[in-house]
């Protein structure tokens, strides 16, 4: 089974996030992190990998530093990693990367293709689905649990009021939630041995892609202003008409 992971090197969740003045689009030039959220996409391909043969390629778009992110999936267990980074890529909008993953991807082929929900710096959530119209399967959100038979992935997927059961044949992207494991953490071993694990470095022409990057972007950042205030509610004194005014207030929102 042939596996690839996502990952994404994000500013650290747990410092407060700057914006740039003149862009409006995240710094970078702070603490950066792989992706909490990655963790767990890394952890179910490793599990899937451990328990029917195979190995795990973990892909990234980022800059040269994004070989960090790289290198503690490969720490945790993946096998090789592939990092895409080019300055011309700087600036790109949801569907430039995807375009890019799914190049870098092709090149490596796949039975299944995990990534997080939403990355924890873009909240975007619409990379993954993008990703595998391009390449054309199936696209499974939001797993809690994947179960494979051989034949057959099963995934129970999260929703507001449970989950659902989807089944479906390979190849496929999957979407992983937080609940659906605990991702393992790196030991000394693997921390030693992931130096010496194949990896690689590709750029917008290996991949023979011209019109990604920020030039190309189909959307921009054109301002940010901050949330209004939450204004305060209407206090009501009883004076015998409070229970009346409620209501009316209730009636008037369309609640009752």
């Amino acid at each position: 089974m042939k596996i690839v992971v996502c990952v994404k090197q994000v500013p650290d969740p747990n410092t407060p996030g700057q914006l740039d003045p003149s862009t409006h689009r995240l710094r970078r030039d702070g603490e950066v992190v792989l992706d909490p959220g990655d963790e767990f996409g890394i952890e179910a391909g490793l599990q899937l990998a451990e328990a029917h043969g195979g190995d795990v390629t973990v892909v990234s778009m980022a800059p040269e530093r994004g070989v960090d992110a790289i290198r503690k999936a490969l720490a945790m267990g993946a096998a090789s990693g592939v990092l895409i980074s080019d300055p011309l890529l700087e600036g790109s909008d949801a569907l430039s990367t995807a375009r890019v993953l799914a190049a870098a991807i092709s090149r490596e082929g796949f039975d299944i293709v995990i990534t997080a929900t939403e990355s924890t710096d873009g909240y975007s959530g619409v990379v993954p689905q993008m990703l595998a119209g391009l390449l054309g399967v199936p696209a499974v959100t939001f797993a809690k649990s994947l179960k494979y038979d051989g034949t057959t992935l099963r995934v129970l997927r999260q929703t507001e009021t449970g989950h659902d059961r989807v089944e479906t044949s390979l190849p496929v992207v999957v979407t992983v939630t937080s609940g659906i494991n605990e991702p393992r953490y790196p030991s000394l071993r693997g921390i030693m041995g992931a130096k010496s694990k194949p990896f690689q470095t590709l750029t917008t022409s290996d991949l023979g892609l011209t019109d990604v990057g920020g030039a190309h972007a189909g959307e921009t950042m054109v301002a940010v202003v901050a949330a209004e205030e939450r204004q305060a509610g209407e206090i009501i004194e009883d004076d015998g008409t409070a229970a009346k005014r409620i209501v009316d207030f209730l009636a008037e929102k369309k609640v009752i």
